[in-house]
């Protein structure tokens, strides 16, 4: 499921002031995505406290934009979604601003956008966000309407039949996209039997299922302010950002934290296949298996070997040898899902259909290799530099900065975080790139899936 965003429109007149909203538009995106000056580790220095609800706040103070990006993490994802309920958790982002009990959703649509502002609600596997952002003069007003959506929606079943229905038509197109009918499949079968399993979205099967009193219920037992976190970021004093949060959210009524017993992911003990026939030119591959979560303290040399083997672009092993060297595909990566709890390593490319073996074998080629022998001295240093580098790129927007504020919350990496990063990587050796690249890539157990015109590719299992 998409994000599901308020924003202001480029072209919409309202009672004659057409100009002002159009020019508080501009400015808005110009702002938003053009920032003044990058952000500096020295810059970042959040103040923290936790309000008498428990609701953990952090406020980042940045004058040289008039711009306020309200940000608020509830620590409730799809991973708590009933496994006969797939999609529960974002059915009910998605309802947040389909009315409240002092606004319908057009009042919500109209305020925003009359101020050239934006309202975001989106559910992730083990969270959900809800944003604001809004010019400076429009601060009270951003407080107001996320607090509405979050303290007051009314899930009217008119809008639950319509945003389901819409849930459902959307997963009709994702069945013409190879790269999500291979991913919905590899996440199948890496995280069998565990709620990582299923989209955020859910299925074909579940959403049907989910009725109003099932989005009430895990609205009233999963949205409390004590297992939520609110990252302020832009021109508010931090005064100015306590007193509207006590004004706001102050009446968010705290409640018994729900419990949280899911197992970790069990471990793939052998390879598992997974083929599904497609009339395409070419296959969509995806391999891989459980990997690390966000909290693993090996997160950061798994970064510098990940980037190593498939992160870095054009310079990764990956791209060298089966692109560049076999000529085999366009693109082709890895990542990590670092999540709370052990997300998946993935390995995605595309071939022609009769290359399909060939490009599967230069992948395991490539995971036995990394395992097998330390990295260069040149690989380990540009690795290095580009993680260290590009990151302030993550920072560049008050978007990104309040995202990032609440994500470190949320896996408790301190708030010297910022500064920290770089140093963390630094420390980085070939030996520990050696050592994570042998317990955490596992190229003799892994799911593959295979999307394409089965009959060419003639996959060896």
């Amino acid at each position: 499921m998409p994000v599901r965003q308020r924003t202001g429109g480029w072209f919409l007149e309202q009672g004659g002031q057409g100009w002002p909203f159009l020019a508080a538009c501009l400015l808005l995106v110009a702002t938003f995505l053009s920032p003044a000056r990058p952000a500096q580790a020295a810059d970042i220095n959040p103040v923290r406290f936790i309000a008498p609800n428990g609701l953990t706040v952090l406020v980042l103070e940045q004058h040289w934009l008039p711009i306020v990006q309200l940000h608020v993490l509830i620590r409730a994802g799809a991973a708590q979604d009933p496994p006969e309920k797939a999609g529960l958790a974002n059915l009910v982002a998605s309802l947040l601003d389909e009315g409240t009990t002092t606004r319908t959703t057009k009042q919500l649509a109209e305020q925003i956008e009359f101020v050239g502002g934006m309202l975001t609600t989106k559910a992730e596997e083990d969270f959900t966000t809800a944003s604001a952002l809004v010019l400076k003069k429009d601060t009270e007003l951003g407080f107001e309407l996320l607090a509405d959506i979050l303290l007051h929606p009314t899930f009217p079943e008119q809008e639950v039949k319509r945003v389901r229905s819409q849930i459902l038509g959307e997963m009709q197109s994702e069945k013409d996209e190879p790269g999500l009918v291979a991913a919905k499949a590899f996440h199948q079968l890496v995280f069998d039997g565990h709620p990582y399993r299923w989209p955020v979205n859910g299925t074909e099967e579940s959403v049907p299922k989910i009725a109003r009193a099932d989005i009430q219920n895990f609205f009233s037992h999963e949205y409390l302010p004590n297992q939520t976190i609110m990252a302020i970021v832009g021109d508010i004093p931090v005064e100015q950002a306590r007193k509207l949060v006590a004004k706001h959210f102050g009446s968010w009524k705290r409640g018994t934290l729900p419990s949280r017993t899911v197992a970790r992911p069990a471990l793939i003990e052998k390879p598992t296949v997974r083929l599904i026939e497609k009339d395409l030119t070419q296959a969509t591959i995806m391999l891989g298996h459980v990997g690390i979560s966000r909290t693993n303290p090996d997160f950061y040399a798994v970064s510098v070997m990940n980037h190593i083997l498939g992160a870095g672009g054009f310079s990764s092993r990956l791209m060298d040898s089966i692109r560049d060297r076999q000529g085999l595909v366009y693109g082709v990566g890895s990542h990590f899902e670092a999540n709370l709890m052990p997300g998946a390593f993935i390995v995605n490319l595309q071939t022609r259909n009769e290359t399909t073996n060939q490009a599967i074998s230069g992948v395991l080629t490539e995971l036995k290799s990394i395992r097998e022998a330390p990295v260069s001295d040149q690989e380990l240093a540009d690795a290095k530099a580009y993680l260290v580098g590009s990151f302030p790129l993550r920072l560049d927007t008050t978007a990104k900065l309040a995202q990032v504020l609440s994500l470190v919350e949320l896996y408790g990496l301190g708030l010297d975080y910022f500064s920290q990063y770089p140093r963390w990587i630094e420390k980085v050796t070939k030996e520990d790139v050696l050592r994570v690249a042998r317990q955490y890539l596992h190229p003799n157990r892994y799911a593959l899936v295979v999307v394409g015109d089965l009959a060419k590719a003639k996959v060896r299992q």
